[in-house]
């Protein structure tokens, strides 16, 4: 079948995208779905960095790709070897795939699954298939996903099953901001009741720590970024103490705040600058999460000496340390009943053919969540 999609053939193309075009809006070759897997109709997929550092090189991809992998759609059609899934379920699309047998997801690590991330990097679906291409030449498939279509076709270890009454909008969030950010803190770092947090990077990924930092009862919640208006919101989304990082004295005041440094500082802006700021506000014997994802060929410097004399904690936080299947609709839950309010977050919704003004937008940092309404 024919299906309208976001194509990127070439990374690093100059900003505005609004003229460069990285992203052209065009018909793809899609196949029907094969053993176990899924057609999808995509209903509402969500702008993220992820996709960003896709269009700006930070995370080098297989070309041409269709990106998007933060979605939600319904099931038009089941592969064969699917049977607790059904034409008209709705689901959420999850960018890191599972395979269910690998020791990771037997270990109840499904963010981890082996399979999952090599067929990621090589642009394909897991089990090693492609069911894109134009032309009769391949196009790569984006974590799984590729949500900026009308159509998809999906492994079933990239979708979980949600409420039918959740609205397409809302559903979107929760492939990605609400798991990576939400799963952070709750998963990763286990927060105590009580703790100090701070939250660096206020995109749609940390103001979901935020809510979750503040649903876990933080006594002190301090957000930190380098853009006032996503300050101001942190400080509605219940922020204690806000700070920009680009002031002189951040990490004094960070710690001014706290006596010292806060217990557990998440690092969520994807850059090695952030890390360093997140980790330097962590008081001794605190925690620093980084569920970032910058270049591969960036390195952070770290003093061994300080990591043990000071008894710290570092730790990575990948799809928020969740099990999909579990989180998802516990997270919906949680929205449902007013105590995670994801839907506070989103910033705008638009048409797939303005896509390149959306990363714009995305690129200035004044937006949260920008939803692609198919």
């Amino acid at each position: 079948m024919k299906t309208r999609a976001a194509v990127i053939y070439e990374m690093n193309k100059p900003l505005p995208y609004a003229q460069s075009k990285p992203l052209v809006i065009e018909e793809v070759d899609l196949a029907p779905p094969g053993e176990g897997e899924l057609l999808i109709r995509v209903k509402a997929a969500g702008l993220c960095h992820s996709d960003l550092s896709s269009i700006n090189g930070d995370r080098p991809r297989q070309m041409p790709m269709v990106l998007g992998h933060e979605a939600a759609g319904e099931i038009m059609e089941c592969g064969t070897g699917i049977h607790d899934l059904k034409v008209g379920d709705h689901v959420a699309l999850i960018f890191a795939p599972s395979c269910g047998t690998c020791i990771a997801c037997k270990d109840g690590h499904p963010g981890r699954c082996e399979p999952g991330q090599q067929a990621n990097g090589a642009g394909l679906l897991l089990g090693k298939q492609r069911r894109l291409s134009k032309n009769y030449q391949p196009v790569y498939h984006h974590v799984g996903v590729s949500a900026f279509a009308d159509y998809c076709v999906v492994n079933r270890g990239s979708v979980v099953k949600i409420d039918s009454t959740l609205a397409w909008d809302e559903a979107a969030l929760f492939g990605c901001a609400v798991l990576t950010g939400a799963g952070a803190v709750i998963n990763t770092a286990q927060t105590p009741p009580g703790s100090t947090v701070a939250v660096v990077g206020l995109g749609g990924v940390g103001l979901n720590a935020l809510l979750a930092a503040q649903l876990l009862g933080a006594r002190r919640l301090i957000a930190v970024d380098i853009h006032d208006d996503k300050l101001s919101l942190a400080k509605q989304l219940g922020a204690t103490d806000v700070v920009n990082a680009k002031s002189d004295n951040a990490i004094q005041a960070v710690k001014d705040l706290t006596g010292g440094g806060v217990e557990y500082a998440f690092e969520m802006a994807g850059s090695t600058q952030a890390m360093e700021l997140a980790y330097r506000i962590t008081r001794r014997g605190g925690t620093t999460v980084s569920a970032g994802l910058p270049h591969p060929d960036h390195r952070w410097p770290v003093q061994l000496v300080n990591v043990v004399a000071e008894e710290r904690t570092i730790k990575g936080s990948y799809v928020g340390s969740c099990v999909p299947a579990r989180d998802v609709p516990r997270f919906i839950e949680l929205y449902q009943q007013g105590k995670l309010p994801v839907n506070k977050l989103m910033s705008d919704h638009m048409k797939l053919e303005d896509i390149n003004v959306g990363f714009d937008r995305l690129t200035a940092g004044h937006t949260v969540r920008q939803i692609i309404m198919m």
